[in-house]
């Protein structure tokens, strides 16, 4: 069974940077397609990024307005998610997705509904 670790999280002051990385744990996710989402305070867990296995198809909500940038090697058992400029908006717990049994170039999508399987989350907290 594949479980996903993420790591990464912690405090950082607006306009300062995290980078949150996705490891496969018991199974590869190589070739899983893998998301990144989020989950606020009081609010819905919204859909952050994704990337194929292929590591060449990208998808980014709108909010994340180039300041994100979701990566891994082809094939790679870790998917990062590079965060620039954070805002106190950002402060949320941060969740690895992913689903197997997928061509190489797709991607899920932003429903929840469409990865298979989840991490415990990482904590980040933007404050000064």
């Amino acid at each position: 069974q594949v479980q996903l670790v993420e790591s990464g999280g912690g405090l950082v002051q607006p306009g300062g940077s995290l980078r949150l990385s996705c490891t496969g744990s018991g199974g590869s996710i190589g070739r899983h397609a893998t998301g990144w989402f989020r989950q606020a305070p009081g609010k819905e867990q919204e859909f952050v990024a994704a990337i194929s296995w292929s590591g060449i198809r990208v998808e980014y909500a709108d909010f994340v307005k180039a300041r994100f940038t979701i990566s891994r090697e082809h094939a790679g058992n870790t998917v990062d998610l590079q965060m620039d400029s954070l805002l106190p908006e950002d402060t949320a717990v941060y969740y690895c997705a992913s689903r197997g049994w997928v061509e190489s170039m797709v991607l899920p999508g932003q429903s929840m509904e469409s990865y298979e399987y989840w991490g415990q989350g990482t904590q980040v907290t933007v404050s000064s």
